[in-house]
């Protein structure tokens, strides 16, 4: 390990719904079944990546897994498992490695995209397996930092962004471009039929090349989750 990289974290989650019939996506309604992370420079190289399935929300939670949106990547998860691309673990043993992995990379920040939603979920799950003993699942002082917040402040000026959106459609409602990390990579990469595969670490590994595409401009950014 080369101590003069700053090493950072990406992670992202899939989740179920504890309330299938809540109304819209609210992280403190999501369990986290998912977890993937790769530690990663500013380039975005990859140094680790791990991918775990949740057993205590997988397996101990398998009516709230069929309401999961993306309920029928079941069968591939299954597979995955089995081929061993996937580890089947508690989020005890998952957050334990994590902690393991951050300590030994010396990574101080952790990234997702619209990681308010992610840290919401890993919070939530992690406060219902252990009935709120251990209420936060990153430890305290690391700093928890946004590739969406890091877009909108880097694409959010960029002319050629905002052409991209309108020529495919990529509008919101009120006219504005937008920033899921899908269409983000569709015009870093020129990529225009490029499908999120909605897994933990397969959007990681395109959530690093955002977060490489951004330090690469060189421009003002606001990273962090809170500030």
């Amino acid at each position: 390990m080369d101590k003069r990289i700053n090493y950072r974290m990406v992670i992202d989650t899939e989740t179920c719904p504890l309330d299938k019939d809540f109304e819209g996506v609210c992280s403190y309604n999501m369990f986290v079944y998912d977890v993937g992370y790769a530690i990663v420079d500013k380039r975005g190289n990859v140094y680790l990546t791990r991918s775990f399935v949740n057993a205590d929300v997988y397996l101990a939670e398998k009516e709230l897994m069929k309401s999961a949106y993306y309920a029928h990547k079941i069968p591939q998860y299954e597979a995955d498992m089995q081929a061993g691309k996937r580890n089947l673990a508690s989020m005890y043993t998952i957050r334990k490695v994590l902690l393991q992995d951050m300590h030994e990379y010396n990574v101080k920040e952790v990234y997702a995209h619209n990681m308010r939603f992610d840290y919401g979920a890993l919070n939530n799950t992690q406060r219902y397996i252990t009935k709120s003993k251990y209420r936060y699942f990153f430890p305290y002082g690391v700093k928890i930092c946004d590739t969406l917040r890091m877009a909108r402040d880097v694409l959010g000026n960029m002319p050629t962004y905002k052409k991209f959106c309108e020529e495919n459609g990529y509008l919101t409602k009120t006219g504005h471009a937008r920033m899921t990390a899908e269409i983000i990579y569709r015009f870093i990469t020129g990529e225009n039929d490029f499908k999120e595969s909605h897994t933990g670490l397969e959007d990681v590994m395109i959530e690093k090349d955002i977060l490489a595409y951004c330090f690469r401009q060189h421009k003002k950014m606001n990273r962090l989750c809170w500030s």
